[in-house]
C-alpha cells in the first residue's frame, strides 16, 4: 500500500489539542492493523527543545536515541505504545541549518536561495524519506502553531504541495466557544479561521471542533454549509473525563469509517482485541474511589501544569492498574521555604520531586524531602529529586553541614553533587547532557527498586548534567543511604533508598516510558507504598 498521508493543522488559537487529536488517530489506525508514525513540526528557530524554558515550553520530552522534542511527542508515544525517534521532530532550526550548511557548500549551483522552492522542497524530501524508510501506511504530521503564523507557513505550503502528488487528507482543528451571555455555540471564529486557511490553498477534508460541551445539531449545519463540507466530515471533540477517550469518541462518531472511506478504504475491520483492550484501559482510568490517594508534587514549574505533564500521566497509568484513584497537590517549592513543611504537607500519602534545572526553590524541596523521611511518607524523587535526596541525608544524617550541588553553590565544602566529568569542556548547552535510554544496573535483590522491575538489568530515560559525586558514595552508603543501582561499569549512581521506609530516587526519568498500557514500575511501585500509608 503506497503511503497516506494525514496532515493535523489548527486554526484560530493554540492550545486546542492538536496532540490529542494527532494521537487519537495514531492508535485508532493501529488498532485497524496499519503502520503508522507521527511527524510533528514546530516552527521556532531553535533546533530542538533542549535549551527552552519549561515555563514556556511545558517538559522536553526525551526519546530514546536522546533525542530532546516537543511535549506532544510523549503523547504519541503513550497512546502508540511505541518507542519514537528524533526523525519525527521537524524544527525551523533544522531546515535552517540544513539549508545554509547546503548553501555554504556551494550546493545549490549558485542559486539564489529561498523559501519556495529550496525550503519547501527539502520538507518534502524529508517527509516522504520517513516513509520510505520506515515503509509507512500512514503518515499523520502535526503542524505546530496557528494557521496564519509566519513561523509555520512555509511548512503548510510544502504541505499543500505534496497534496498534489500524494494521497493526502488535511484535518483542522479550530475552536466552537459558547459565551454565557448569548447562550449558544458561536461559528463565526471557525468561519473566519477556515477562511484564511482557504486563503492558503487549503480546503480541510474534515474539521475537527474543540468546546466544552458536545456540538449542538445547529453548530454543525452552519459548519458544514460555511465550509462546504458535509455533516459527517464535521468532528465533535468536547471535553471528555480523560484525553484516553478521545479515540473512542471519535470511533462512536464514526470518523474512523469516514476517515478511511476518504482514502477510498471501505472494508477494513478494527481489531475487536486492540479496541476491548483500549475500552478497559479508559474505564480504570475513569474509575474514581472514594478515598482517593492524596499525592504532593513538589517542583519549581507547578503554575505551569504541562512542565511535569509525563509525571501526572505516569500517576494515572499506575493508579488504573492498581485501580486507585488520587488527587495531586502541586505544591511550589518556594512555599516550603516560606511557610514550612507541617502546614503545606500534613495529610500527604505520598510525595515525588521531579526533575528540573536551577538554584529557586532548592531548598523548599529539601525540606519536603527530609519531612517524608522523617514522617515516613512514601517518596519518589525523579533526577533532581535523587540528586537533593542525596543531599539531604548528606546533611542531616551524615552529618555534612552544608552538604549541596556544584550546580546551587559552587563554593561548598561539600559537594555531594557535581558535575559529570565529561561536562566540564563543553560550551554548548543544547543536545550536550546525558541522554536518551541508557541501561541500568540493580545491585540488590531486596530493593525498592529490584522488586518494581523484578529485573536486576534495566533501561531508563536520562537528561542530566550532574550526578552524585563518587568521592561521597561511601560516607553516604555507610550511614545507611542505600544505593541500590549503578551504571553496568558501576562508575556513575543510578538509584538511592532509604532503608527504613519508601523513599527512592533514581537519576533516570521513568515517568517518559510510562504507557497506559504499561506503566513505569517505579510509579506503580510508589502508588502501592502511598496506598499502603493511606491505610494507616
Amino acid at each position: 500500500m503506497h503511503t497516506k498521508f494525514i496532515i493535523v493543522l489548527g486554526s484560530l488559537m493554540s492550545g486546542l489539542g492538536k496532540g490529542a487529536v494527532t494521537s487519537s488517530l495514531l492508535k485508532i489506525l493501529s488498532m485497524y492493523g496499519y503502520k503508522v508514525l507521527p511527524i510533528k513540526f514546530d516552527g521556532y528557530l531553535n533546533y530542538d527543545c533542549g535549551t527552552m524554558n519549561p515555563y514556556r515550553h511545558g517538559e522536553v520530552f526525551v526519546l530514546d536515541d536522546g533525542g530532546e522534542v516537543d511535549m506532544d511527542f510523549g503523547m504519541y508515544e503513550r497512546f502508540l505504545n511505541k518507542n519514537l525517534t528524533k526523525a519525527s521532530s521537524i524544527t525551523g532550526g533544522k531546515l535552517m541549518d540544513h539549508i545554509l550548511k547546503n548553501e555554504r557548500a556551494g550546493r545549490y549551483l549558485g542559486e539564489d536561495v529561498q523559501i519556495i522552492p529550496h525550503l519547501t522542497d527539502e520538507i518534502k524530501k524529508r517527509v516522504l524519506d520517513f516513509a520510505s524508510k520506515n515503509k509507512l501506511d500512514f503518515v499523520i504530521i502535526e503542524v505546530g502553531g496557528t494557521v496564519g503564523d509566519i513561523e509555520n507557513s512555509y511548512f503548510i505550503e510544502a504541505m499543500r504541495q505534496l497534496s498534489t502528488s500524494e494521497d493526502l487528507v488535511f484535518i483542522d482543528v479550530t475552536y466552537i466557544p459558547k459565551l454565557n451571555v448569548v447562550g449558544e455555540q458561536k461559528t463565526k471564529p471557525a468561519q473566519s479561521a477556515f477562511r484564511l486557511l482557504m486563503g492558503s490553498g487549503i480546503i480541510p477534508d474534515f474539521i475537527v471542533c474543540r468546546s466544552e460541551e458536545r456540538l449542538e445539531e445547529s453548530t454543525i449545519r452552519k459548519l458544514s454549509l460555511f465550509a462546504n463540507l458535509p455533516k459527517e466530515r464535521i468532528v465533535d471533540s468536547s471535553d471528555l473525563n480523560t484525553v484516553y477517550e478521545l479515540p473512542l469518541h471519535f470511533i462512536r462518531q464514526g470518523f474512523d469509517k469516514r476517515l478511511l472511506y476518504r482514502f477510498g478504504i471501505k472494508d477494513r475491520k478494527i481489531n475487536k482485541n486492540k479496541l476491548i483492550r483500549w475500552q478497559k484501559i479508559v474505564s480504570a482510568v475513569n474509575e474514581q474511589k472514594n478515598k482517593p490517594l492524596s499525592i504532593g508534587i513538589v517542583g519549581k514549574y507547578t503554575h505551569l501544569r504541562d512542565s511535569y505533564v509525563s509525571v501526572k500521566e505516569a500517576i494515572t497509568h499506575s493508579s488504573a492498574k492498581l485501580h486507585v484513584s488520587y488527587n495531586l497537590k502541586w505544591i511550589e517549592a518556594e512555599d516550603i521555604e516560606s511557610a514550612g513543611p507541617e502546614k503545606i504537607l500534613a495529610g500527604l500519602n505520598g510525595i515525588i520531586v521531579p526533575g528540573g534545572f536551577g538554584k529557586r526553590g532548592i531548598e523548599g524541596m529539601i525540606t519536603a524531602i527530609r519531612y517524608a523521611r522523617e514522617n515516613k511518607i512514601p517518596f519518589l524523587g525523579l533526577c533532581l529529586g535523587m540528586q537533593l535526596m542525596s543531599i539531604e541525608f548528606a546533611r542531616n544524617v551524615c552529618g555534612l553541614k552544608g552538604a549541596n550541588s556544584s550546580e546551587f553553590n559552587k563554593n561548598s565544602k561539600y559537594k555531594v553533587i557535581d558535575l559529570m566529568p565529561e561536562q566540564r569542556s563543553i560550551s554548548d548547552k543544547g543536545a550536550s547532557m546525558r541522554l536518551g535510554a541508557l541501561p541500568i544496573k540493580v545491585l540488590k535483590k531486596d530493593s525498592i527498586i529490584h522488586m518494581a522491575y523484578n529485573n536486576m538489568a534495566v533501561s531508563e530515560r536520562h537528561r542530566h548534567r550532574y550526578e552524585i559525586n563518587n568521592r561521597y558514595r561511601p560516607i553516604l552508603n555507610r550511614n545507611g543511604l542505600v544505593i541500590s543501582a549503578v551504571t553496568p561499569d558501576r562508575s556513575r549512581v543510578e538509584a538511592v533508598e532509604w532503608k527504613d521506609s519508601f523513599g527512592i530516587g533514581t537519576q533516570s526519568h521513568p515517568e517518559l516510558k510510562s504507557r497506559p498500557e504499561s506503566p513505569a514500575p517505579l510509579f506503580v511501585s510508589f502508588l502501592n507504598a502511598a496506598s499502603a500509608n493511606a491505610e494507616k
